[in-house]
């Protein structure tokens, strides 16, 4: 009998798990046999592994082989398991003497003719090794950069099964750990290939945009087709204030996980631009899957999700937002697992007036009945409308604005008043937990911060009385009526800036009629 324990890891949710890969190697019949709730792809392996090794040079042994996967009670998935099995055999038959295999977790899916391919969640992988108290990580070498993201840990790039070998065995001492720069890394990543300064007029929607970037609010726009809106939001990323290291990690997590990293990349240092189609489902929106995996609204995270044709989505997609525009998280629960994924991004909608989208237009005649306009506006349900903080209507670019010579302000003057406000808001909420912009504000913050004076409170009665909006609503409009104060430098919310956090709540009633 031979037995060797080799550890590896997996992924729950964002996070990782140390997972001790045991080879138990007996005379008897051949047999291989993997437990510890293997899923198909890890059942797979034992092919991969067993070509692998032969084709590596190697020996494969013809007894009864049982390889567990513990801790035993959670599902494992995905190819990363392969390499650690093939080294617990070698190690189990005495073709690997080496003394380290305790130091290092070990992942890689291995190709018949033993060469490592790249594996999902290599960098949270590389956190959980960090905070056990490991020296390293050895695996594939598009996985490298990935993984060097995480310092005080030593990375090895391999490009095969035999170099692995070879690196246990001690033949390789030369070998240095893999580093990268990650200042370099993160100043090259966080660069921009459009900008504002190609938008032709629509000032009055760059301003929109700009308060919802200082705030985090999220925006939904309403206009004919060929108005800009797609090119709007498509832009908004760029005046957002640059990402820190800490969200660039969480946000890169993510992505991993889901398996969506480019080769070779390290690390996710511009703010992710979502825009998926309509016909998207719910799973797909907010994550799901036998193994939860996350989804757009996840992979949106400190980003920006853009619902363009927002009425084409089925309404029980739009429906499930409400929770995590809420809660900025999601949890996925099923019969075995409960999974969170974070969720904390800014909601950008786009949307024609009616079905033909010349509802308004003096140029073009609305060709819909009073009953499709209707049946149109009415997949837009009230709750999820009172969750949007800036309703702002997009009209037809005129002719003389394309036709302008003159170049619009750039992403980088916008984005600069942009970050004066986030600052002045983390100086505001510096101690409190979880609160980092005006859109994260609760109803206690609210009553501190978006002080009511007499002419603020006659002006919010009106407007109150008038559109008939929502106690949700109204809370928009302090959190809106903020973001501009801070924009404009002002301690205080004057009346101009309750004017026009107002003028951000009108589109839904004018167009919508008042709606439960």
């Amino acid at each position: 009998m031979a037995l060797s324990q080799v550890l590896s890891a997996s992924t729950y949710g964002i996070d990782a798990f140390t997972v001790k890969v045991e080879t138990h190697i007996e005379q008897g019949l051949f047999a291989f046999t993997i437990v510890g709730l293997p899923d198909s792809s890890v059942k797979e392996s034992r092919e991969r592994v067993n070509a692998a090794i032969k084709n590596s040079g190697f020996k494969f042994p013809n007894k009864k082989i049982t390889v567990n996967l513990a801790p035993a009670d959670i599902k494992k998935e995905g190819s990363q398991f392969d390499l650690p099995i093939a080294i617990g055999i070698l190690s189990a038959t005495e073709q690997i003497q080496s003394d380290i295999l305790d130091k290092f977790i070990i992942l890689g899916e291995l190709a018949l003719d033993g060469t490592l391919r790249p594996i999902h969640g290599a960098l949270p992988i590389a956190i959980s090794a960090k905070n056990s108290g490991l020296k390293g990580v050895i695996l594939p070498k598009e996985n490298a950069k990935e993984a060097a993201i995480v310092s005080e840990i030593e990375v090895y790039p391999m490009g095969s099964l035999a170099e692995v070998v070879n690196f246990l065995n001690g033949e390789h001492q030369l070998l240095n750990p893999f580093k990268i720069d990650i200042d370099e890394i993160f100043n090259q990543e966080s660069k921009y290939t459009i900008d504002f300064a190609d938008v032709k007029g629509q000032e009055n929607v760059k301003r929109a945009l700009e308060i919802a970037a200082a705030g985090g609010h999220n925006v939904i726009m309403i206009g004919p087709p060929g108005s800009g809106k797609t090119m709007l939001a498509k832009r908004l990323p760029t005046i957002l204030p640059p990402m820190t290291l800490e969200e660039a990690l969480e946000t890169t997590k993510i992505h991993s996980v889901a398996g969506l990293l480019p080769p070779n990349t390290a690390l996710i240092a511009t703010r992710p631009f979502r825009a998926p189609h309509h016909t998207i489902s719910d799973s797909a929106l907010v994550g799901g899957g036998t193994i939860p995996r996350p989804g757009e609204i996840s992979l949106a995270h400190h980003g920006v999700l853009f619902l363009d044709e927002l009425p084409e989505f089925n309404r029980n997609v739009l429906e499930v937002l409400r929770q995590p525009l809420e809660d900025k998280k999601v949890t996925i629960s099923r019969t075995k697992m409960t999974v969170e994924y974070p969720a904390n991004f800014m909601l950008v909608c786009a949307m024609n007036p009616c079905p033909c989208g010349n509802l308004g237009n003096p140029h073009q005649q609305c060709t819909c009945s009073p009953a499709q306009i209707q049946k149109y506006m009415g997949k837009i349900s009230g709750p999820l409308l009172d969750r949007i903080d800036i309703h702002i209507e997009v009209p037809a670019v005129k002719y003389s604005e394309l036709a302008s010579k003159a170049i619009g302000e750039t992403s980088a003057q916008i984005r600069e008043r942009v970050i004066k406000a986030r600052e002045i808001q983390l100086k505001r909420f510096r101690g409190r937990k979880n609160l980092f912009k005006n859109a994260d504000m609760q109803t206690r913050e609210i009553r501190e911060f978006c002080k009511i004076d007499s002419d603020g409170e006659a002006i919010l009665k009106n407007a109150i009385t008038k559109l008939g909006l929502s106690a949700r609503a109204y809370d928009k409009i302090l959190k809106v009526a903020r973001t501009i104060a801070d924009l404009s430098g002002s301690e205080s919310i004057k009346p101009e800036h309750w004017n026009e956090a107002i003028q951000y709540r009108s589109l839904d009633r004018n167009l919508w009629g008042i709606m439960t």
